[in-house]
């Protein structure tokens, strides 16, 4: 079970960070992921951390501007977003897999959060 929280509305070029919390199973077993869907269009791969926290890999839409990283004693994963832009404006899903190739190139994840909103305004 993966919950996320942190989406609100931001301005161009501002900043949010993207928690999701996993209960029900060993988080640290997982690869954790972070997906995006905007409106009229298909869900997106943005990011994936591996089990340890290392290996994180971006989309080339927000490479330089998130960031990924997790703290297994929390159970946690978080999405660092800096210089947001309008074609960030999605929503934005939590993925876990115990797989990391399964998160980084399908949309096939294990388990799924319910989603935050973001908005970014012009």
């Amino acid at each position: 079970h993966l919950v996320e929280s942190g989406g609100g509305l931001v301005e161009v070029g501002g900043s949010l960070e993207l928690s999701c919390v996993g209960s029900g199973a060993t988080f640290s077993d997982y690869a954790m992921g972070w997906f995006r869907q905007a409106p009229g269009k298909e869900r997106e791969f943005v990011a994936v951390i591996s089990w340890t926290g290392g290996s994180p890999f971006y989309s080339r839409s927000v490479a330089g501007r998130f960031t990924i990283s997790r703290d297994n004693a929390r159970s946690t994963v978080y999405l660092q977003m800096n210089n947001l832009k309008p074609d960030d404006t999605a929503v934005y899903y939590c993925a876990g897999h115990p797989k990391y190739l399964v998160v980084s190139t399908t949309d096939n994840a294990e388990a799924w959060g319910q989603g935050t909103l973001v908005t970014v305004s012009s």
